[in-house]
């Protein structure tokens, strides 16, 4: 029994060493998938949440300085909604430039001494900026000395200027427009332009303080002394409207160099404009008479004040858009906003009445 036992003994030995050969160095399956070995070891500061960081912006290099007093554009030309009316011209400075006349350089100012008086208004650009045509016509003048008459002058006060003679008239009368202190002139005498048309260059030739454009409305003839006030001729922007008036001492004689103050109603800015200095070289609107022109206001209520005889006196006034606000003053019997009568037509007989009656 004792060997039976011994043997029994030993065969179990055998067979526990053969289940348990390799377990040194076993090999474990694995429990992810291979790929997912290369990832990273996540830490646990990663489960802390970082502070935010600002965005970042890639902003592109400033540009030019955009155009400040922002205007609408203007009307298309020929605009007219009173009868009287005659905004026949665009503007010779573009639209996307500052294409408005400068407050202290309006149309019957008096500049450089006591008997010049400014024929037409500055509009300050820079220097080479395009100067466009105001209106179709035919280039009368390209060259120097226009203000003399003059050809090939070159003290002369208007420098390098350009005259048309425009395809349109007024009341059968001849139009031109004037554009003086060029710094070149890129039309010629005898030449046709259209509206828009680049006939030169914005300059500072001739007697001036800076470049600008000095731009005129002349007619019947292209003379210095057949000059009006282009903001009466020249299209408002779109919603926006003209403010002209006639002040008048009491022997109803037009009152010269007068300042005038013109505040909007719900606004803090106040325009100055000053009535027309010596008479002969500013001319009235044959219509209006007026003796002062503020163009390019917004529609809206406005208070008009001047001192005369040392008393400040003041009325309101309302601006359409696209027409002409006119009112009359005159001594002791003060302020009138009505427009004046319509002009009669001169050709016509004393004896004859201005409407034809129908024969039955």
């Amino acid at each position: 029994m004792s060997f039976k036992r011994t043997l029994a003994s030993l065969f179990l030995l055998l067979l526990l060493s053969a289940c348990t050969y390799g377990v040194s160095n076993p090999t474990p399956t694995p429990v992810i998938a291979v790929e997912a070995q290369d990832q990273p070891e996540v830490q646990f500061e990663a489960f802390v949440t970082p502070s935010p960081q600002p965005f970042q912006f890639s902003l592109p290099t400033p540009g030019a300085e955009p155009i400040t007093n922002w205007r609408p554009p203007l009307y298309p030309v020929p605009w007219a909604i009173a009868p009287y009316d005659h905004f026949f011209f665009n503007r010779p400075i573009a639209a996307d430039q500052t294409n408005w006349p400068i407050a202290d350089y309006r149309y019957g100012g008096v500049f450089f001494g006591r008997n010049i008086v400014h024929t037409g208004v500055d509009i300050p650009s820079p220097e080479g900026t395009p100067i466009l045509a105001a209106g179709p016509g035919t280039v009368v003048w390209a060259d120097w000395g226009l203000f003399l008459e003059i050809p090939g002058d070159e003290t002369d006060p208007y420098g390098m200027a350009v005259a048309i003679r425009h395809d349109f008239g007024y009341n059968d009368q001849q139009l031109y427009t004037i554009y003086a202190h060029m710094s070149q002139m890129n039309v010629i005498k005898g030449q046709h332009v259209d509206t828009g048309e680049v006939i030169g260059l914005v300059g500072s030739t001739g007697a001036t303080t800076g470049p600008h454009v000095h731009f005129e409305v002349r007619f019947p003839y292209n003379s210095f002394f057949y000059t009006y006030n282009p903001e009466l001729w020249i299209a408002p922007p779109q919603g926006w409207g003209v403010l002209a008036g006639r002040i008048m001492n009491e022997k109803g004689e037009l009152i010269q160099q007068m300042e005038i103050l013109v505040a909007p109603e719900r606004a803090s800015r106040t325009f100055t404009v000053r009535t027309y200095g010596k008479r002969g070289a500013a001319n009235s609107d044959p219509y209006y008479q007026e003796n002062f022109v503020l163009g390019d206001l917004p529609a809206g209520i406005y208070k008009i004040s001047f001192k005369y005889d040392d008393e400040r006196v003041q009325t309101w006034v309302e601006i359409f858009p696209g027409q002409v606000t006119y009112f009359t003053y005159k001594d002791k019997t003060g302020f009138n906003v009505a427009h004046p009568p319509a002009p009669t037509l001169d050709f016509l007989p004393g004896n004859l009445p201005a409407t034809p009656t129908l024969q039955p």
